[in-house]
Order: C-alpha cells, then sequence, then structure tokens
C-alpha cells in the first residue's frame, strides 16, 4: 500500500458527481488525488504536482479534454505522465482523436467502482514495463539510438520525445529487430491481458511512433502483426 500513497492522480472534469464518485475510490485505496474543474485549472495543477496519471474528460466546457491533452504533451516535465480519456462516447473516432493528441488509454462512462480501479491499478502497473533485455542499456544503431535507461530516443541526431506506450512498443520491436510480433503478443507486453483497449489502439500508436522516428523503419503484416527493420 505504500506505493499507492506516493501515487498522484489529478482529476479532470466539470462533473461534480463524477468528480466524488472518481475521488472516493481512489481516496479509498490511498492514492494522492488532486481535482481540477476545467481545462486552464487542469493544466495549472500538472504543472505545479507533476502527477503519476491525469484522468482527462473529453467534453468539458471551454477547452476540451483533446485540446488539454495536446497543451500538456507539449510541456518537457509533463511528456510521461500517464493521460487516461474519460468519455461517455464510445466511438472510434474519438478513440483515435485521444490517442493522437497523446492520451495512453481511456475509460468509457458509466463505469463501476471495482472495474474502475482495476483500470487505474493496471495502467500504472503497466506505465514503467519497458520490454527489453535486463542486460541492454540502450540500442543503437547507424540512424537509431535508444536510451532504456533515461528513455531519450535520437533519429539521426536529432532527439523525438515518445510516449510511455510509443516507448515501450519500440523497446518491445527493438528487442527482436526483424522478428514480426503478432497482434496479440504486442497487446500483452505493452497493454497486458488486464487492459481492455479498442481495436484500432495499436494502428494509432504505430502510426504516431512511424511519423516520429520514419516510415521506412516498421513493416505492416496485415492481420498478423508488425516488425522493424534497421
Amino acid at each position: 500500500m505504500e506505493e499507492k500513497k506516493a501515487t498522484k492522480i489529478l482529476l479532470v472534469d466539470d462533473d461534480l458527481d463524477i468528480q466524488e464518485f472518481m475521488t472516493y475510490n481512489l481516496k479509498k485505496e490511498n492514492f494522492k488525488v488532486y481535482n481540477a474543474y476545467n481545462g486552464k485549472e487542469a493544466i495549472a495543477i500538472a504543472k505545479e504536482k507533476i502527477p503519476d496519471l491525469i484522468i482527462l474528460d473529453i467534453m468539458m466546457p471551454g477547452m476540451s479534454g483533446i485540446e488539454v491533452c495536446h497543451k500538456l504533451r507539449e510541456e518537457k516535465r509533463l511528456e510521461q505522465v500517464l493521460i487516461c480519456f474519460l468519455t461517455a462516447r464510445g466511438e472510434d473516432y474519438t478513440q483515435i482523436e485521444g490517442f493522437d493528441a497523446g492520451a495512453d488509454d481511456y475509460i468509457t462512462k458509466p463505469i463501476s467502482p471495482k472495474v474502475f480501479i482495476k483500470k487505474v491499478d493496471a495502467l500504472l502497473r503497466r506505465a514503467d514495463k519497458v520490454v527489453v533485455s535486463e542486460e541492454l542499456e540502450s540500442f543503437e544503431s547507424d540512424e537509431l539510438k535508444v536510451n532504456y535507461v533515461t528513455r531519450q530516443v535520437h533519429v539521426r541526431g536529432k532527439e523525438v520525445v515518445l510516449a510511455k506506450k510509443e516507448f515501450a512498443l519500440l523497446s518491445l520491436l527493438l528487442s527482436k529487430p526483424g522478428k514480426v510480433f503478432t497482434r496479440d503478443e504486442i497487446y500483452i507486453s505493452v497493454w497486458g491481458n488486464d487492459i481492455i483497449v479498442g481495436d484500432r489502439t495499436m494502428d494509432v500508436h504505430i502510426r504516431k511512433l512511424r511519423e516520429k522516428i520514419g516510415d521506412e523503419y516498421i513493416t505492416t503484416f496485415k492481420g498478423i502483426g508488425y516488425k522493424i527493420s534497421l
């Protein structure tokens, strides 16, 4: 329980009932909880407190959750903070828009307290998982350099910033260059058995990774999975 006491979660939602529900259940599990009721307040608290996880409602007046997520991801100190969207909508386009903004996952309302806490636990448990050999501290090729300790990535000498799931995905592919990792292998290694994600989640993260490191490195095997070639 000591680890949970040190874990900071920022809840961002303009709905007081949702805030009360989430705060009560998180505090029962000994998480440190901060509350924000609009985008501007969320950004200010996030910069000050540097939470481990931000649970962010998409539909808010003034500044939407998508806009907030974009602004949070522009902050160097917040680039490794987990962001999970909270939304009443389950359409594919909403999920894709969220992942494009830099989110790590999403929770669809309504949700039971047990499932909510299980989702939060699973997100935090997987947050620092890097799928590489324990002997390796770095990976280096002519154009790509990855430091698994500092989580720094350089492509052709230029540093690129990856979100947690993007880094875990790259690390998995680099653990065996040339190997075709099946979609099931990737889901289990990067997201875990206890996290339920949409069918498009992996595709969006692969696309974002390609945008950052280059299209030429990752090959798609339709209906099977992906491999990296260097």
